[in-house]
C-alpha cells in the first residue's frame, strides 16, 4: 500500500468559503436574540418591567425594614386600595375627580376649537387674539386657582374652570396649526368651483387638521387630570386631591400612593381613548399607518 492510500486521522480543512460562512451564521444567533427580544409586543415589555421593579420594591422595603411612613410596601399600598374601595371613599371621590375632568376637558375642546376656526379664518384675529392667549398662557395656573377659589367657592364649578384654562391652551394651538396646514392652492382650487368658507373648512381644512387636533387632545387630557388635582389641592370638599390631603395630614402614606394609582390609571386610560380615536378619525396619517404595521 502506497503512502497516498493511508488513511487520514484528521479533519479535513474546510475550504475558505465555507469558513466565512460558519463565521457569519455564529455571528447571526446574538444579534437574532436580540431581534426576538425586541420584536415582542410593547405592553408584554412594559408589563415586565413593572413586575420587575415592583418585586425589587418589594424586596428593598422588607429587606431593609423601611417604615410605612416613608415608603410603604406594594402589597401594603393593594391593601389600602382594596380598603378604599370596600368602603367607597375612592368610588365617590374619583368620582368627582373624574366628572371635574370630563367636563373642564369639555370645555376646553369646544372653545379652543371655536377660537382656533376663527383664528384660521381671519387674518385681524389672528393678530388680535393669538398675543392674548400667549399672554395668558405664561401665567401660572396654580396661582389663578386661588382667584377661581374666590369667584366661584369650593365647589365643582373653580375646579373645573382651572381645568379647563390648563387643557385649554394645546388644543388651540395645535387646532389653529391644523387648520392653516392647507396650502393655498388646495383653498384657491375650491374657491374657483365655487366652495364657500364653510365648504372649505369641513372638506379641506379639517381633514388636514385632524392629526394636529388629536395631538392636541392628548396633551390636553393629561393636563386635566393635573390641573383637576392642582385645583383640589388649592380647596376642595371632595375628590382625589382632597382624599391625598387628608392622608397626609394623618400620614397615611399607603392611602396617598393607592390615590396616586388610581390617577394614574385614569390618566392612562383617558390618554389610550384619546388615541383610539385619533386613528379611527386620521387612519390614513403616516403615524397611525406605522403603528398599524409595527407590532
Amino acid at each position: 500500500m502506497s503512502i497516498h492510500e493511508l488513511p487520514t486521522t484528521q479533519n479535513p480543512v474546510p475550504a475558505a468559503g465555507k469558513t466565512r460562512q460558519l463565521t457569519v451564521r455564529r455571528e447571526a444567533k446574538p444579534s437574532r436574540r436580540r431581534r426576538r427580544l425586541s420584536d415582542l409586543p410593547g405592553w408584554l415589555l412594559a408589563s415586565s418591567a413593572v413586575v420587575v421593579l415592583v418585586l425589587a420594591w418589594e424586596g428593598i422595603v422588607r429587606a431593609f425594614s423601611i417604615s410605612e411612613i416613608l415608603l410603604p410596601a406594594p402589597t401594603r399600598i393593594v391593601r389600602a386600595l382594596v380598603d378604599g374601595f370596600t368602603t367607597g371613599t375612592f368610588g365617590s371621590n374619583t368620582l368627582v375627580t373624574l366628572q371635574e375632568i370630563i367636563y373642564g376637558f369639555g370645555i376646553a375642546v369646544v372653545v379652543g376649537m371655536l377660537i382656533a376656526i376663527w383664528i384660521s379664518s381671519s387674518r385681524l384675529a389672528e393678530k388680535t387674539l393669538l398675543p392674548i392667549v400667549v399672554v395668558l398662557q405664561t401665567v401660572p395656573k396654580v396661582a389663578l386657582a386661588p382667584l377661581f377659589l374666590v369667584w366661584f367657592g369650593f365647589g365643582m364649578e373653580s375646579k373645573v374652570l382651572a381645568t379647563a384654562l390648563i387643557a385649554f391652551f394645546p388644543i388651540l394651538v395645535n387646532a389653529t396649526l391644523g387648520f392653516n396646514s392647507a396650502s393655498v392652492d388646495q383653498i384657491n382650487m375650491m374657491k374657483s368651483f365655487g366652495a364657500t368658507r364653510l365648504q372649505v373648512l369641513t372638506r379641506l381644512r379639517f381633514p388636514n387638521a385632524v392629526p394636529s387636533i388629536m395631538a392636541g387632545l392628548d396633551v390636553a387630557v393629561v393636563l386635566s387630570v393635573i390641573g383637576a388635582v392642582v385645583a383640589e389641592f388649592v380647596g376642595s370638599q371632595a375628590g382625589l386631591g382632597y382624599l391625598i390631603l387628608s392622608s397626609n395630614t394623618s400620614l397615611d402614606v399607603a392611602t396617598m400612593f393607592a390615590v396616586l394609582v388610581v390617577l394614574s390609571v385614569i390618566g392612562l386610560v383617558l390618554h389610550y381613548a384619546v388615541v383610539l380615536i385619533g386613528r379611527r378619525l386620521a387612519f390614513w396619517s403616516e403615524e397611525n399607518r406605522s403603528r398599524n404595521v409595527t407590532p
